[in-house]
């Protein structure tokens, strides 16, 4: 703030010594005597009327003629004689000096206290940018979307797609009891779903300390009649018969799993750490697939995004598709006819979410409208739930929203583009913002 000040009040001072010193010099000059002054004009002029007579520019008679009025015009100048100005009375160049010598200041200062902003000169908080450019959800962001899906399907209990939502929302925040009993709206309106119920056991499991006893493996069981070899509800039943000390049966379906997941993922080494860990345990003969010094892989193959009890007898976490390290790029555009529309500061959500099904956000980032064109990836560290993640879904949808309340929540009167489906992995994705929500 003081480098400021000094900074202004100089270059004040050099505004004012360009207009004041014109001034005092005009009144400090002394006077010149007229009557020299005009003979001295008289002579110049009188040079130039003799060359342009020797060049044959002017006739005799002209030369005369201008001769004539050149004399006369001194002498009625010679004839006004100058009146000094009384000593000590300003003249009005001095009083003209006087009011913008203490004007201006006046002014400059007046005009920042009402209009300037004293706090920008207040030290800057450091904020470290985040990686890419990339501002990532926050955790308050993701309550408030909780809360708004709450309020929607206090209106809409029949939603079976936004009970899932809040669900998925609820455990990305760790609420599992709340996650668990929106996941139970959900079964009630999907009750044979086999991806959905072991979402459901998972969550109840970890609702209830991290164990699957009990309820969470009635659902397990109605999970694999919906479908046999759905990969979750296959770990999941594994975990349960590994807890229960049967370890034959937890083998059984470890395998069964390893057949549905890719080979070469995280998720299937986990796996085999697990297969091994339950066949020495129930004296059966080692796993050949196993390493010797593998360590028992997670136990809950529903992306608990801290361990638990579970979490230490069954599949690695990660999503089966996980191990790919799938990534979307592309670029997010705002279409010439949304630019009235949209602040440089708006908040702008590039998210994926799957091409058919829940309108989840898979992956999400944020970003500002002055950003924009903005060129984006998506991958699974983007992940707005932990075990919904782009790798598990053969088609999705990049879309870009630009936010008018700042909520991660889409409401009337947003900008939104969307892209065509395209596979975890592609590059070059384009999306315009280019219509308004209703």
């Amino acid at each position: 703030m003081i480098a400021f000040v000094i900074i202004a009040a100089v270059m004040v001072a050099a505004a004012l010594a360009w207009v004041l010193v014109p001034l005092l010099r005009r009144r400090g000059r002394p006077g010149v005597d007229r009557a020299t002054s005009n003979l001295s004009l008289l002579r110049e002029q009188r040079q130039e009327l003799d060359g342009d007579l020797a060049r044959g520019v002017l006739t005799p008679e002209r030369y005369t003629q201008a001769l004539s009025e050149l004399e006369r015009s001194v002498l009625e100048e010679s004839s006004v004689a100058d009146a000094p100005a009384p000593v000590g009375t300003p003249t009005s160049s001095t009083w003209t000096a006087v009011v913008i010598a203490a004007g201006v200041p006046i002014v400059a200062v007046s005009l920042y206290l009402a209009l300037g902003s004293r706090d920008a000169f207040s030290p800057p908080v450091a904020v470290a940018p985040a990686k890419g450019g990339e501002h990532p959800v926050t955790p308050a962001e993701i309550e408030a979307m909780a809360a708004q899906l709450t309020t929607k399907l206090q209106q809409d209990p029949n939603n079976a797609e936004g009970w899932v939502m809040l669900g998925r929302t609820y455990y990305a925040l760790k609420r599992f009891p709340d996650a668990a009993g929106a996941f139970e709206h959900a079964v009630a309106l999907v009750p044979d779903n086999a991806a959905l119920l072991s979402d459901y056991a998972d969550t109840l499991g970890s609702a209830q300390g991290g164990t699957l006893a009990g309820k969470p493996t009635e659902i397990i069981d109605r999970a694999l009649k919906a479908d046999p070899n759905y990969w979750k509800a296959l770990a999941l039943a594994g975990t349960a018969a590994f807890d229960a000390k049967d370890y034959r049966k937890a083998v059984d379906y470890w395998e069964r799993t390893k057949k549905v997941v890719p080979a070469e993922s995280d998720f299937a080494k986990g796996l085999d750490a697990s297969i091994a860990e339950a066949r020495e345990l129930g004296g059966m003969a080692a796993f050949s697939a196993a390493p010797a010094t593998a360590a028992p892989a997670a136990a809950s193959a529903a992306m608990n995004p801290a361990p638990a009890p579970v979490a230490t007898t069954a599949p690695a976490k990660s999503s089966p598709a996980a191990a790919g390290g799938k990534t979307l790029a592309g670029t997010v555009r705002l279409a010439p006819s949304m630019a009235a529309q949209a602040a440089p500061d708006d908040i702008v959500f590039v998210f994926a979410r799957a091409a058919q099904g829940s309108r989840m956000p898979l992956a999400l980032v944020r970003t500002q409208v002055k950003d924009l064109p903005y060129t984006f990836t998506l991958d699974d560290t983007n992940a707005v739930a932990p075990d919904m993640t782009l790798s598990k879904f053969p088609e999705v949808v990049v879309g870009a929203r630009v936010s008018k309340s700042g909520q991660v929540m889409p409401a009337t009167g947003d900008l939104e583009g969307l892209s065509a489906p395209v596979k975890p992995g592609a590059a070059g994705v384009a999306v315009v913002i280019d219509r308004t929500l209703p």
